[in-house]
Parts: C-alpha cells; structure tokens; sequence
C-alpha cells in the first residue's frame, strides 16, 4: 500500500482545476503530472501544483511513470480517443461525465475497459451531495413505500464559456441532455433501482446563446427541457431542466414519492424534507382522497468532514476520497462505466425523442 498517490490530471480547464483543489486538501495525494495543449490551462493549473510536470499530449503524461492515477477532464468529444490511450494501461483511471457522445464510442469503451484489470472510476458525483445521498438512503430503506416517482429540478444559470467554446455545440457535448443531465438520470436510476426502458422529451433553445456565433456556426444548446422515464417496475422520472432560471434559491430539488410518503432534498440550502401519508376515511374498501401527514422532518445535511466544498457541494471531494481509498485498498469502483453507458444513453434517447417528436425505446439504441 502506498502513503501517497501520484496523479496525473488530463485536461486543466475548470474541471481539472477543480480534481487538483480536492486532492491538495484531501490528502494522501499530490498532483505530480500535468497535461492540457491549452497553455493558458497550463499555466493555471501548474500555479495550484508548482511541483507537477507539465505535457501539451496525454500519451506523454502516460509513458511518464510520474504517475499512479489520472484523472480525465478533457472535452466531451475527446474522451474516447484519450480513454483509448489511459485504459491501455496499468494506471487507475478517473474518468469525469459524460462519458462519451455517442453510442458507438461508448460500446468501444466498454470493450477496451473490460482488457484491463486496473480500475476505471466513473465521474458521477451528484449522488455524493450529501441531502441527496441522504434522501436516497432514505428511500432505499423504505421510509417512502413503494417509489412510484422520482423527480428532478434544475432551474439555473446558462452555461459558463469554456476554452474554444467547444460546450456552445451539440456535436462536442453530446447535447445538453448528456453534458448537463446524465447525473440526473443516473441518480433517477439509483432510486428506480433498473434503468429506463422508454422516454419521452420535449425541449429546444427558447432564450440563451441565440446571438452567438463561432466560425461561422451557430451554438445550438437546448436551454429547457421536459424529460419523461419510464422504468418496466413502474417507476416514473421526470426532468425539468431550465437553464435561464437562475433566479431560484434552490436551484436543485430532488423528490422522490412513495405510496407511504415524500422525500425531498433541496440545494443549495441542503435541506432534507421527509414526510409520511396517512389517509383518512375508507368507502367500500376504497380510499377517499382526503389525507393528512401525520408528522415531517426537515433538517440540513452537510458532511463535516468535507475539506472543501468545491462547486458540487463538497460531492467531488467525497467522491476523491472514495477514488482514493479504493486504490490503496484495492477494492472496485464505487460508480462503474456502466452506469456512465446507461446516463449517456437516456441522454442521447432524449435528445432522439426532441428531435423526433415521440416516444423513443431505450433498445433503439442500445439494446
């Protein structure tokens, strides 16, 4: 077992920055490679680790040795060409959301994972937010009854710019119901406790990016969207993404509904709200609609023992410890490149279901 880890950080915009603040502060690892051909990336990154060496290629970065762990935070679209190169090696691999953009990249990721024996760690850290993982322990322990719904809200600002503008284009991201949303529909999933089989989208691009042009070409991010699952257990999700709602005080709202009660959780208050049905008033056998709750709980969750906090409500430096800890002790990855498959792929059928205007079958594309 080794005392510290040696990561390698690919990618060193925003995100990547952001892997090099948790591990600093988290201990038990240092930021020893560096690799971005943006130079100005370069140059911020290597201001937060001093001692790293830098590359303008990720191949380099992994021929190195200088490293144990890398962490890859690149462009969307670029994920399948660098996990080509890091799971052909020995190295444990981080690999940040989406997985991929398409269904044929991420099939030929999954062949290339399942050759190696090293592992390969899925950035999915929402479920780390600690009201929301609250709420889902909850749910899971039957505090709700049976689930019948789940549902998520995100009301909040436009996309930040990111280097090259490569997030203002459906092609690059996968389209905003992948880049912004598979961690919804994986946290959908984890409380339906299956994947979807069907979804039915409705969305476009109402008001944000409408006047801005790169290279001639038009940025083409949807900015609202309505997104319907359908579980074969009967559970059903929904999605209510609007990304010119940045006026909300809790931009993230979590619900999950059981026959027995409701569980939310609320951010960034990080508020948990649980509460219990209870009906009143029987005819024939039948129920009445009459009800009243005997009882709720409201309570703010936060993890003291969060260093820092980050962008994600100390989820990323959960997760990195998590990471962490399951390298030095050699045990799985807690999130698996297959729960990265399934988010991307109800993104994409998303997408499919918007452009098309119908319901679309999840084994339309993956079967």
């Amino acid at each position: 077992m080794k005392r510290e880890l040696r990561y390698g950080i690919i990618g060193a915009g925003s995100m990547g920055r952001e892997h090099i603040e948790n591990i600093k502060v988290m201990g038990g690892g240092a930021v020893t490679a560096i690799s971005d051909p943006h130079v100005p990336s370069q140059e911020a990154a290597i201001a937060m680790a001093p001692g790293a060496k830098v590359f303008s290629d990720h191949r380099g970065l992994l021929e190195s040795g200088l490293v144990d762990a890398v962490i890859v935070a690149t462009p969307n679209d670029t994920h399948v060409q660098v996990l080509k190169d890091a799971l052909a090696t020995d190295l444990a691999v981080f690999i940040e959301k989406p997985l991929a953009t398409t269904v044929e990249d991420l099939k030929s990721i999954l062949d290339w994972d399942e050759k190696r024996s090293a592992m390969t760690w899925m950035g999915l850290e929402y479920r780390f937010m600690p009201p929301v993982a609250e709420a889902i322990a909850r749910a899971k322990e039957g505090n709700a009854g049976k689930i019948h719904q789940v549902s998520i809200r995100e009301h909040r600002e436009p996309f930040y710019p990111k280097v090259d503008n490569w997030n203002r284009f459906a092609e690059r991201t996968g389209g905003t119901l992948v880049e912004k949303c598979c961690h919804y529909f994986n946290l959908m999933d984890i409380v339906a406790g299956e994947h979807p089989i069907r979804v039915f989208a409705s969305g476009g691009q109402s008001v944000n990016h409408l006047d801005e042009k790169y290279d001639g070409k038009q940025a083409n991010m949807l900015d609202n969207a309505y997104v319907v699952l359908e579980y074969a257990n009967g559970v059903r999700g929904m999605l209510d993404l609007c990304m010119f709602g940045e006026g909300s005080f809790d931009k993230e709202i979590l619900t999950i509904v059981g026959d027995e009660g409701k569980i939310e959780s609320f951010l960034p208050s990080q508020v948990l709200r649980e509460s219990r049905r209870e009906t009143i008033g029987k005819l024939s056998g039948w129920k009445t609609g009459a009800t009243r709750s005997p009882g709720s709980e409201q309570k703010i969750v936060h993890n003291y023992d969060v260093k820092y906090m980050g962008h994600h409500y100390g989820a990323s430096y959960i997760e990195h410890t998590k990471f962490r800890d399951a390298i030095l002790n050699s045990t799985p990855a807690e999130v698996s490149l297959k729960d990265g498959v399934t988010s991307v792929v109800t993104g994409l059928a998303a997408h499919k279901s918007i452009n098309e205007g119908r319901v679309v079958e999840i084994k339309e594309l993956w079967g």
